[in-house]
C-alpha cells in the first residue's frame, strides 16, 4: 500500500514539474507548482514528517509561491524575452535521465538475484521538530546560512530590478508634454 502512495505522489510531483517548465502562462504554472508542493507534503506525511508537511505547505505553497506571482506581476515580463527554444539541450538531458530512470526501475546492471540491501533505520522519533532543530543548528549551520544569503541577495536583485524599471517608466512619462498620449 505504501508503494501505490508513494506511486501516485511521484508520478503527480513529476507530471506537475514538467508542466511548471512547459506551461506558456506563469499564472498556470504557479497552479502546478501549488499542486507539485502539497503533493510533495504527501509524501512528506507518507514518511511519518508531519512537521515537515506543515512547513512544506505554509513556507512553500504559501510564502514562496505568493513571491512567485509578484514578482512576475510586478516585472511583467514580455512572452518573447521569457520563453526560448531550448528543446534540443532537454532532449539531451532527458536521454540520460530517462536511461538512468529504467535501469533503477529495472534493478540495476547485473543485479537479477540480489536481495535489497537492508537500511539501516532508527527507531520512529515521536519529537521529529526537535531532531530537525538539532540537524539544522548543528550539522548543517553554514549550508542554511548560505542559503539564507543568497535568498537576501535575491531579494535585493528583484527589488533592484523593479525600481529600475518603475524608475524609468516614470522618466518616460514626465518627458511628455502634459496634453500629449
Amino acid at each position: 500500500m505504501a508503494y501505490m502512495f508513494f506511486g501516485y505522489f511521484a508520478g503527480i510531483i513529476a507530471i506537475t514539474a514538467i508542466l511548471v517548465v512547459a506551461l506558456r502562462n506563469p499564472v498556470y504554472s504557479a497552479l502546478s507548482l501549488l499542486v507539485m508542493f502539497f503533493h510533495v507534503a504527501g509524501l512528506y506525511i507518507t514518511l511519518h514528517a508531519e512537521f515537515l508537511a506543515a512547513v512544506q505547505v505554509i513556507i512553500y505553497g504559501g510564502a514562496i509561491l505568493v513571491l512567485y506571482l509578484f514578482v512576475v506581476m510586478l516585472l511583467n515580463v514580455n512572452r518573447d524575452d521569457r520563453y526560448h527554444s531550448q528543446w534540443r539541450v532537454a532532449a539531451f538531458v532527458c536521454i540520460p535521465l530517462s536511461i538512468e530512470f529504467l535501469v533503477l526501475l529495472s534493478g540495476g546492471i547485473g543485479s537479477a538475484h540480489r536481495a535489497p540491501a537492508s537500511l539501516s533505520v532508527e527507531p520512529y522519533i515521536s519529537n521529529n521538530t526537535l531532531a530537525i532543530g538539532k540537524m539544522l543548528f548543528s550539522t548543517y549551520l553554514f549550508p542554511f546560512e548560505v542559503a539564507s544569503l543568497i535568498l537576501l541577495v535575491a531579494m535585493i536583485g528583484a527589488i533592484v530590478l523593479a525600481k529600475r524599471d518603475i524608475g524609468e517608466n516614470n522618466a518616460k512619462h514626465m518627458t511628455r508634454a502634459p496634453g500629449a498620449r
